[in-house]
């Protein structure tokens, strides 16, 4: 019977080895040419790079500019300052230029920035406001805009207001108004835009461009992180369009809860909630800039754009921060389905909670880990100490069973003797209260707390740049130096060793290679994931321990002419036991 567990046990790790592979796919160039970004964008994308296409071809006559009326004189810099942010604007198209998160750090130590560098410079930048008409899209582009406030904005914990406004002899009048932390929320901007020409309210779309930092990963096999990927609500389910699958839509229209771009740990949305809008995403495949191309290894990063559009004026919710279930949460409540949990999320919200409560304590998330671990497996004692019990009984009568089915051996599958092995074998289960479901069915009922675990583990940014201790300095990442992956190897190696089986010699020397194939899947899996790991073998051969010192049952004898089981088998393959129950 704990063939079949460990079978199960290695089956599902496959799937979810494959899941990670295939369903959430490291970043490629797409199949086919992005769309044209067009005028207001930039330029098409070849096919290969997705860098601009070639200059050499003929350019429309720019419009000469209308004298503006409102205005800044120069293009510069207004930096907004927070706990939680850094925030750099432009005056020209008032566009956000840096958005450094200062609570979470890059791969150099730096505060994180969301915003990617390195850009093209006709691709656009974050909030960058255009309308239905291509004249007055190109001008508010690069128009330079009157800021509120001349200098820099410290406001802490505090909301505050940082407002762009422009005007010229067109007609063309925009006004831009970014609100910090409405009603306390550290991440959020509330966006006011309009946009009117001669008088009459234009359509309003605010374009974010490439959205989410780098678009490559610097930490090569340390880092396990997904590509940036669009996101967005709709009727009650999140969808995640792959940028394959925006070649062929990429624009969706309706009620949407939230929108935007999403990565491993981050997100960039729009918040219409109950408003009708326009959302279109694009991906967008660059070159890696230097020197990073060389000491990455790699050639392209992968970017979606996107871009959301109002009818008329717009007051919007954004969101650029961090996917902490909390926060998100305070937010909206729908947003914490950005985090991508999977299929346990029912059961990975309640253990991330308990994982955040016992880290309030604790404030170590590797201990929290631990205590964790500790508290699930007591949880889950009885469950596993009836499995061990099972199988002890089991391999008590195999020698029974071993015999019952060597005497109908002889007996084709199909021949109806052969029906008689399974009724002689429920008999003898019936006689010892043997139930064979028993050893099988606790263990598969703690299944899916494993399952919630890895993915907790997987996608909680809580982890991101926690360090438990020693040489472990960040519990997302894999152990640098192997030893957690070795130890949980060894620890399971010790468990198979200490379980009761009732397989023959040869298979349970297949089954010991399954501590070597677990160690290797766990070489590159977040550490916190392998001290998890750990951990619950180590309760595990505790438990058996226990269990053994309960039943007082040696599995096997040292010397002897064998034991009861042993002579009961060779009675059973005379057929004597089975006579006495009525055969």
């Amino acid at each position: 019977m704990e063939k079949r567990v460990f079978l199960a046990i290695f089956l599902s790790f496959a799937i979810l080895a494959v899941y990670q592979t295939y369903v959430v796919p490291p970043p490629q160039a797409p199949v086919s040419a992005p769309m044209p970004i067009g005028p207001v964008d930039g330029p098409a994308l070849t096919p290969q790079t997705g860098a601009p296409a070639s200059a050499t071809a003929p350019a429309t006559a720019a419009a000469p500019a209308a004298q503006a009326l409102v205005a800044d004189d120069m293009a510069r810099d207004i930096v907004v300052e927070t706990d939680t942010v850094r925030a750099v604007f432009n005056t020209e198209g008032a566009t956000l230029k840096s958005w450094r998160l200062k609570r979470y750090f890059d791969e150099r130590g730096e505060p994180l920035e969301l915003v990617p560098a390195g850009l093209p410079a006709n691709y656009p930048r974050p909030f960058s406001l255009t309308s239905d008409n291509d004249a007055s899209s190109a001008a508010l582009l690069v128009a330079k805009f009157r800021p509120s406030a001349s200098g820099p904005l410290s406001l802490g914990a505090a909301s505050g207001t940082l407002s762009f406004e422009y005007q010229d002899a067109s007609g063309l009048t925009a006004r831009k108004s970014f609100h910090f932390q409405p009603d306390g929320l550290p991440y959020s901007l509330n966006v006011d835009a309009s946009v009117d020409v001669q008088g009459v309210a234009r359509p309003v779309t605010l374009r974010m461009g490439p959205s989410l930092g780098l678009g490559y990963t610097t930490g090569g096999a340390m880092t396990t992180t997904y590509p940036p990927t669009a996101i967005y609500h709709r009727d009650g389910s999140v969808e995640r369009p792959s940028a394959s699958s925006l070649l062929e839509q990429s624009a969706f229209d309706g009620i949407l809860k939230f929108a935007g771009v999403g990565d491993h740990y981050f997100l960039s949305a729009a918040i219409p909630g109950t408003r009708s809008v326009r959302v279109e995403f694009q991906p967008v495949v660059l070159p890696v800039p230097e020197p990073d191309a060389t000491e990455t290894g790699k050639a392209e990063r992968t970017f979606i754009s996107y871009s959301v559009t109002t009818p008329g004026a717009m007051n919007m919710p954004f969101f650029l921060g961090p996917k902490d279930f909390d926060i998100l949460k305070a937010v909206d409540t729908q947003m914490v389905r950005a985090i991508d949990f999977g299929i346990f999320a029912w059961l990975v919200v309640p253990l991330l909670q308990t994982l955040k409560w016992i880290n309030r304590y604790v404030g170590n998330f590797g201990w929290s880990i631990v205590i964790l671990t500790v508290v699930l497996n007591a949880i889950m004692f009885p469950l596993r100490h009836r499995s061990m019990v099972s199988m002890r009984k089991m391999q008590e009568i195999q020698p029974e069973v071993k015999a019952i089915q060597k005497r109908y051996e002889k007996f084709k599958l199909t021949d109806p003797e052969r029906q008689k092995m399974n009724t002689e074998t429920m008999a003898l289960y019936k006689q010892k209260g043997v139930n064979p479901a028993s050893g099988c069915v606790p263990m598969l009922l703690t299944m899916p707390v494993l399952f919630g675990f890895y993915a907790m583990l997987s996608v909680a940014i809580e982890l991101r740049g926690a360090p438990f201790f020693g040489w472990i300095h960040d519990l997302a990442k894999m152990d640098p130096l192997f030893i957690t992956p070795i130890l949980m190897g060894g620890s399971m190696f010790v468990q198979q060793k200490m379980t009761p089986s009732t397989a023959d010699p040869a298979q349970q020397k297949i089954f010991m290679f399954m501590p070597i194939i677990f160690t290797v899947m766990f070489l590159w899996a977040p550490s916190g994931l392998v001290i998890y790991w750990l951990m619950s073998n180590i309760m595990t051969i505790g438990q058996q321990y226990l269990t053994n010192h309960l039943t007082s049952t040696p599995t096997r004898p040292a010397t002897g002419g064998g034991t009861s089981s042993e002579k009961r088998a060779k009675l059973a393959g005379s057929g004597a036991t089975l006579k006495a129950q009525g055969q």
